[in-house]
């Protein structure tokens, strides 16, 4: 193994290189047997050839496997980047103290026993990073499985998952919460072949979160793709701006976050001692910087591997030659499925190829049949034709047994005088052969990938990778005044003026202490008008029969106005009651919901989606970090499933999509304006109204904290 100085790294998350890429390492622990704990680490290093110092420190031995030990700290020779942390529990804290007041500037802490554990465990952590961060010392950990970089021979770990082999070199960083998951994601890629070889494991994350090492990731020039598994977010920021780091780099992350569920979400929680947050929301995050989350370990390392061509086609499209039918409509139905456009071939190339082989279909999928393995002239003119006349920016071949029969090194030929002209493609190939030739072929530029429904999930995530790397800078969110919330969540009518300063149109409407006055304010509205009861302690009205449609003259308005008194005193007797709220009631209009959620992780994040059934049954709603310019909130209304029903389906009005996206991002602007006190914002129902005739909400709650 042949290693060499870590790269100069400048940048926001250069402050984590001493612990990723030192030049001296220190073993607290450090143990002469190569299988403990305390020992894997120096005989790793010593067997891959890292050629920084390595310093055991045990003072019970004046040497270890073959180095000189060294009794404590203060005894180095030098101070260390960084040391590794592989004593009791009981030790850790003194350990983390000597470490920096020695100066070193990062430590790996495996020890285990602290906040995963119970609350002592908690304190003993804490009482660690205080002494840590009081001479500027990061921690990786506690419980961490560590860090390795096999083009350096840098292992930090003890992972016994090297005694089955070393890294593949490549250039795809992992950054995982799980040491033991970590670790497995390497070693499927190194069966692979995929060259995964620096991976980062977080453990705890008392100090240094997963957010910033995939920041470091993103900043490393000599790692193009990030994979990552995560449990839990602990660190917001720190992981919003590595994701802006990466994008901004083009560097590619496929993350599995796992915790979807309320029960995986609840293992998350107290596995990793971490906040799970809601998962639809940090779904939502991922998708704003064009984060692939991965299901599986198989597709995120059919993503990774498929990333290292580094070609992201901004307007992804596929064509696609077979010599199967059956494996045309297979990829057919999964593109469609993943949202890859498959565009047909252009009526004159498909002349051109039916005049070739009469038999063949030539629309896209092109099945060009087995006959272009019998008649080997055909192949280029069909491949060519795919790849020219069809424009397509990713092409997948299925060649599948072929390419490990005797005819394949001259069809190969053929078609890599083709791929040859065309560097600007992502070139995939879905076929089964021996590793040695599936080797082969990645080295020439091909992807290579058995099951071709597998490539088209992967040639589809190239595709979004580009859409989120060539997206413009979004607008910027609209400005809102300052925000005074009251002390105690506001009835709806004091919710209203709340929003109203902020742009937020609302249905005309008035708070009424009498019948008389509900009656003056009906007929200026016009009949029929809504009466609802105004109240700070009942949120849910309707719950409570509190509201009243289609109230259709002052007669009904006065006989509403008691009964809604009536049942509010019943349903709730301590209730503060300011009277009723006489409104304009809307006629035509698409019923939407529009919220704001305070999420634990990431702060104020915004709901859309249209009213009813919609939102109560098929939860069909978008989320998004506030704030968001109008720019973002269209997208949003655009990405809902309903969104025909907003935009003219089967004979609707179009309803004024602006003035929604108008309102949805003035609420974003209004919830960070508002601070950590605002708990939560439900507009609903919003009407839109016909194009052109604007959207006003009809009832707004709002609750704070």
């Amino acid at each position: 193994m042949t290693s060499r100085p870590p790269t100069a790294q400048p940048g926001r998350f250069a402050g984590l290189t001493p612990l990723l890429a030192p030049r001296s390492i220190a073993i607290l622990g450090a143990s002469n047997d190569p299988a403990r704990i305390g020992g894997r680490p120096i005989a790793y290093m010593k067997a891959q050839g890292f050629k920084g110092a390595i310093y055991p420190v045990n003072p019970n031995r004046t040497e270890v496997q073959g180095l000189r030990a060294y009794p404590s700290v203060s005894d180095l020779p030098e101070t260390p980047d960084v040391a590794i942390v592989a004593v009791p529990a009981g030790l850790a804290v003194s350990a983390a103290e000597d470490l920096g007041k020695r100066g070193t500037k990062a430590a790996l802490v495996f020890t285990a026993g602290f906040a995963e554990v119970d609350a002592e465990g908690q304190a003993a952590q804490d009482r660690m990073v205080a002494a840590a961060r009081a001479h500027g010392m990061r921690i990786l950990g506690p419980n961490c499985l560590g860090v390795f970089d096999g083009r350096t021979g840098y292992y930090a770990t003890f992972s016994s998952s090297f005694d089955s082999g070393w890294p593949v070199p490549g250039r795809i960083g992992i950054a995982s919460q799980s040491g033991a998951y970590g670790t497995h994601l390497y070693t499927l890629a190194r069966n692979r072949g995929i060259g995964a070889s620096l991976c980062i494991m977080t453990g705890n994350e008392a100090d240094v979160t997963v957010g910033e090492c995939i920041g470091w990731l993103a900043e490393n020039p000599d790692v193009d793709v990030i994979a990552a598994y995560i449990e839990g977010i602990r660190e917001a920021p720190g992981l919003i701006a590595a994701f802006e780091t990466a994008r901004a780099a083009k560097k590619p992350i496929v993350m599995m976050k796992v915790g979807r569920s309320a029960l995986g979400g609840q293992a998350a929680k107290s596995h990793t001692a971490s906040i799970a947050g809601d998962d639809a929301v940090t779904a939502a995050v991922m998708a704003e910087f064009g984060v692939h989350r991965a299901r599986t370990s198989e597709e995120m390392l059919d993503i990774a591997q498929t990333a290292m061509r580094r070609i992201y086609p901004v307007a992804n499209t596929l064509g696609m030659i077979t010599v199967s039918g059956g494996a045309g409509v297979l990829v057919s139905d999964v593109a469609e499925q993943v949202g890859l456009a498959m565009p047909p071939m252009p009526d004159d190339a498909q002349a051109r190829l039916k005049a070739l082989v009469s038999f063949c279909a030539p629309r896209n999928p092109v099945d060009a049949t087995a006959q272009v393995g019998n008649d080997l002239a055909l192949l280029a003119p069909f491949f060519e034709s795919v790849v020219r006349d069809g424009g397509y920016s990713s092409i997948l071949g299925f060649f599948t047994m072929v390419a490990s029969s005797r005819r394949w090194p001259a069809m190969l030929e053929k078609l890599n005088e083709v791929r040859l002209r065309y560097p600007d493609r992502l070139f995939v190939l879905s076929v089964i052969a021996p590793e040695a030739g599936v080797r082969a072929l990645e080295a020439e530029g091909w992807v290579c990938h058995e099951d071709p429904s597998r490539a088209v999930t992967a040639i589809a995530a190239m595709g979004r990778f580009g859409a989120a790397f060539a997206a413009p800078p979004p607008a910027a969110p609209p400005a809102v005044p300052a925000v005074s919330l009251p002390a105690a969540t506001p009835s709806e009518a004091a919710a209203k003026r709340l929003l109203a300063a902020a742009g937020i149109a609302c249905v005309p409407e008035a708070a009424c202490a009498s019948p008389e006055a509900a009656v003056a304010a009906a007929d200026g509205f016009g009949y029929p008008v809504v009466l609802k009861i105004l109240s700070p302690d009942i949120m849910h009205k309707s719950e409570i029969g509190g509201v009243l449609l289609d109230v259709a003259d002052a007669d009904a308005v006065r006989t509403g106005f008691a009964t809604l008194l009536d049942r509010a005193r019943t349903a709730a007797p301590r209730a503060r009651i300011e009277g009723v709220l006489v409104a304009k009631q809307l006629r035509g209009g698409t019923e939407c919901i529009l919220g704001i959620h305070q999420d634990p992780v990431f702060g104020p994040v915004a709901m859309f989606g249209l009213g009813g059934v919609f939102v109560e049954v098929l939860q069909d709603v978008v989320f998004r970090r506030c704030p968001f310019g109008e720019d973002v909130a269209t997208e949003m209304i655009r990405a809902i499933r309903g969104f025909p029903l907003l935009d003219g389906a089967r004979g609707r009005p179009k309803a004024d999509v602006a003035a929604l996206a108008t309102m949805l991002a003035r609420l974003s602007a209004f919830a960070v304006a508002a601070g950590p006190r605002l708990r939560a914002v439900d507009l609903n129902p919003v009407f839109a109204m016909a194009e052109g005739q604007g959207a006003f909400a009809a009832d707004a709650v709002i609750e704070v904290g």
